[in-house]
């Protein structure tokens, strides 16, 4: 299964609680997670069905977040 590499400004918790919604309706729950402890706050997608980082970019900024593809 292909994992798909994104920067983020997701932060902190409570952060992760405002993307969850989106991320979930995007990805699928579960299918994702942001590594807040990483300087560059790293989301990971577990690549589902024909997902493209177009849709997960897009979810993250409808969230209020910048994001930008490390794959």
């Amino acid at each position: 299964m292909e994992t798909l590499k994104f920067k983020t400004t997701i932060k902190c918790s409570g952060c992760v609680a405002n993307v969850t919604p989106f991320l979930n309706k995007t990805a699928g729950q579960d299918n994702w997670s942001v590594d807040t402890q990483n300087p560059d706050k790293i989301l990971t997608v577990s690549k589902q069905d024909n997902i493209t980082p177009a849709e997960i970019v897009k979810a993250v900024q409808e969230a209020g977040y910048k994001i930008e593809s490390l794959n």
